[in-house]
């Protein structure tokens, strides 16, 4: 599932794409809003908030979440796309522009008043451009109220901070050195960790290949994520592999090194 920095690039493309323009043609391919019509309405903005998109169009915001196989693509009117037209769930033109989301996992509509009704339960933005002391305070007041998840669970519910995703959950745990199982009552410093997240999603935003240790080659932009039985890069112990969620249906690969976190 795309992280938040790889969904605000996304947010950024559109926007500079459609913004200030006005729609010319509409066309949206789910059963709840087949009926749906915004041609002739200026697009505001596009916008994210952690892993969500909000295309700001007349006073409607078009809300979606890309989930596992979601992507918004943009392509010149009359040139071919890069996906069968079946996975199109909404397509939207301007005199330059087509975009289409191809196999949304969310895609809804809703008046731009009521945005809180599909992203007000998130926690603050990671990424977001008013994020301030205040943001960084609720997202740890929001980890410190879990006291019995698990460090990786917490920091991946969007409830409580939005943007990360199991990339960025894996390497943050290896960076403060915190087993992924630890219970959220023995992570002695909640705010660096925040913090810390910040950062690294600050630092990745705007690049096309992620890395959390700072080096971008191929192969060693990572420290455990992926790396299930190779050395860790710190200690050389093998990096163990293993499964974690909040149910059956949520687990997700999980990796640490067992000498370097406690």
């Amino acid at each position: 599932m795309p992280e938040g920095d790889t969904v605000y690039r996304t947010a950024r493309s559109l926007d500079q794409a459609l913004r200030g323009n006005i729609l010319t043609g509409c066309d949206i391919r789910v059963p709840a809003f087949a009926t749906v019509d915004l041609t002739g309405q200026t697009v505001h903005e596009v916008v994210s908030y952690g892993k969500h998109l909000l295309h700001r169009v007349g006073e409607t915001s078009i809300h979606s979440h890309l989930k596992m196989e979601g992507a918004w693509h943009l392509y010149r009117p009359g040139t071919r796309w890069h996906r069968p037209a079946f996975q199109a769930r909404i397509v939207l033109q301007t005199l330059e522009w087509v975009a289409v989301g191809f196999e949304l996992g969310i895609l809804e509509l809703v008046p731009t008043r009521a945005e809180s009704e599909v992203v007000g339960y998130l926690g603050p933005d990671l990424l977001g451009p008013d994020w301030s002391a205040v943001d960084g305070a609720e997202a740890t007041n929001r980890l410190a109220a879990r006291p019995d998840q698990p460090v990786i669970l917490a920091l991946a519910d969007q409830r409580n901070l939005a943007g990360l995703g199991n990339v960025y959950v894996n390497e943050l745990c290896f960076l403060r050195g915190l087993l992924p199982t630890r219970p959220m009552a023995e992570v002695s410093d909640i705010a660096g960790l925040v913090a810390l997240a910040r950062r690294l999603l600050l630092a990745n935003k705007d690049r096309d290949e992620r890395t959390t240790t700072g080096n971008l080659r191929r192969g060693a932009q990572v420290w455990v994520y992926g790396r299930g039985g190779q050395p860790c890069r710190r200690c050389g112990t093998r990096i163990s592999r293993g499964t974690l969620g909040r149910s059956d249906v949520e687990q997700r690969n999980t990796f640490w090194c067992s000498r370097c976190q406690i």
